[in-house]
């Protein structure tokens, strides 16, 4: 009997509630995520849907379905023929050239790669046979070489937005057409123009229009009917608005089952984009920070919600994902210990011919140390065990590493130190300036010393004899001594063995 697989609940942008996910196929899910358009560098709002899609696609894959996960590329677009034509480059090279800078950032974000990754380029054959039927069913039509899906033919237009005809627009990307039957109807076919990219087609050479190639691309992957189609709010309208137009007209049993949508990513409270200008790339956060860290971020706010970007809600992030490695790297250490302290590691125990013969003649002693051996034992398999949980799910969440945990924290340093603008021979040197100001009894300068490099994100830590020093978040006031500075302005948990807050007086 197959396992049956556990109930969760997803939000449906289309019925606007909570639903118990119920695929069409049991143990099976077919998901599409619309992609970007690839004429730039992708920002901090693409990591949002991509990183929050992987999660689900990973949570899936946990769960034991059988994930059919599909993402397009959109490479032929108006704003990438404007950009190659403004860098003298041929469209699709440049197209190609900004899908793999993509992908390097997903895979930066260890974001999984989808099982498949169409470009629209490469199915127009589908794209052009889906526009035939959509005409042939009445809900398209052609003028000058140009198709547009005709609204009007179409009476569960604004199902998903919950628009109202007579308030749609026409579309964020074009212009309205004086030729069009209905100022809402939009292109499914542009006729070509000049130095364009062009195909054949039945009604002229030509391109498609945005929307129908993920109608297009989401049948032939994922059939007509499938059970999750996801991406940013703002796709809402008009793009998968449209898209459900498209899919219905060219086939009347076309359904998907739940509609899911992200939030933004805003810079002071506006939607971060392109088009307004107020956008920071991938490239540029993790120039500075862990990509751990930026997913880490990403994931801290729920993901229909608005995550406002900021510089110390980073910093915090990537507190946390030090802290954890620590964490994971001292639960390492210790079990390796234990292990060898109970002869779990592989090692042969050796017992002497001494030990021996007390074995023989104290059997009452023997059951005493096998007791406590066995709880040894006991207290390894505790911590192995909550480990495989823990690893298990910072896997679901996409945040276990395939580096070390020791690299990974040396990755974390590093950064820190970039955007500290020093070196780490310079945080030494500042160490052993303070612990010559600590054994001269200059308190003042040794806690200025702390302080300075707090201010910069850099935490000193007393242990034992020795200082050691660790990323944290920036502490504002540099005139606190390290004491109160410490608890009152960040949150830096103590390693094992180590404080944080020790004064120097």
């Amino acid at each position: 009997m197959a396992k049956k697989s556990p109930e969760f609940q997803v939000y449906n942008s289309m019925t606007k509630q909570k639903e118990i996910f119920k695929p069409r196929v049991d143990g099976k899910v077919g998901m599409y995520v619309c992609g970007v358009t690839s004429y730039d560098l992708s920002h901090i709002g693409h990591a949002r849907a991509y990183v929050a899609f992987d999660v689900l696609y990973r949570f899936l894959k946990h769960l034991g379905y059988e994930v059919v996960y599909v993402r397009n590329f959109t490479d032929v677009d108006d704003k990438i023929i404007r950009r190659a034509n403004e860098l003298g480059e041929d469209p699709k090279a440049l197209s190609g050239r900004f899908c793999q800078e993509f992908l390097n950032d997903m895979a930066d974000l260890q974001c999984l790669l989808p099982t498949h990754q169409p470009r629209v380029t490469d199915h127009m054959e589908q794209i052009k046979d889906m526009i035939a039927q959509i005409i042939s069913n009445g809900c398209a039509y052609a003028v000058d070489g140009d198709v547009y899906f005709s609204v009007d033919n179409y009476p569960n237009y604004g199902i998903l937005s919950g628009r109202k005809l007579e308030d749609n627009r026409a579309g964020e990307r074009v212009a309205v057409d004086g030729r069009k039957r209905n100022p809402a109807d939009f292109a499914l076919w542009k006729a070509a123009k000049p130095g364009e990219p062009l195909w054949d087609s039945p009604w002229g050479p030509g391109r498609p229009g945005w929307h129908i190639e993920c109608s297009a691309m989401s049948a032939h992957y994922l059939t007509h009917s499938f059970d999750i189609h996801g991406g940013g709010m703002d796709l809402i309208f008009p793009h998968h608005e449209n898209e459900i137009a498209q899919s219905c007209a060219a086939c009347s049993e076309s359904k998907v089952n739940y509609w899911m949508h992200n939030g933004f990513v805003t810079a002071n409270d506006e939607k971060m984009s392109k088009s307004l200008g107020n956008f920071f790339t991938i490239r540029e956060v993790t120039k500075l920070y862990h990509p751990l860290a930026l997913r880490h971020f990403l994931l801290g706010t729920h993901y229909r919600s608005p995550v406002n970007y900021s510089i110390s809600q980073l910093d915090i992030a990537s507190e946390a994902v030090f802290y954890v490695y620590q964490t994971l790297q001292d639960c390492d250490d210790a079990l390796s210990a234990l292990k060898d302290e109970v002869g779990v590691n592989g090692k042969p125990v050796r017992i002497s011919p001494a030990a021996q013969e007390c074995i023989k003649n104290f059997s009452l002693y023997i059951f005493q140390k096998k007791q406590q051996k066995q709880q040894q034992l006991s207290i390894v398999k505790s911590l192995v065990d909550l480990q495989k949980e823990v690893k298990q799910v910072l896997d679901v969440l996409g945040l276990l590493s395939s580096s070390t945990y020791a690299e990974v924290l040396q990755q974390l340093k590093e950064k820190a130190l970039k955007r500290a603008d020093l070196t780490e021979d310079e945080v030494l040197r500042s160490i052993e300036e303070r612990m010559l100001a600590r054994k001269n009894k200059e308190f003042s300068r040794s806690d200025q010393i702390r302080s300075d490099l707090a201010a910069k994100g850099i935490a000193l830590m007393d242990v034992g004899k020795e200082t050691v020093w660790r990323p944290c978040v920036p502490v504002v006031d540099n005139n606190k001594p390290d004491l109160a500075a410490q608890q009152e302005n960040t949150h830096v948990p103590a390693e094992k063995g180590q404080s944080v807050v020790s004064a120097d007086k």
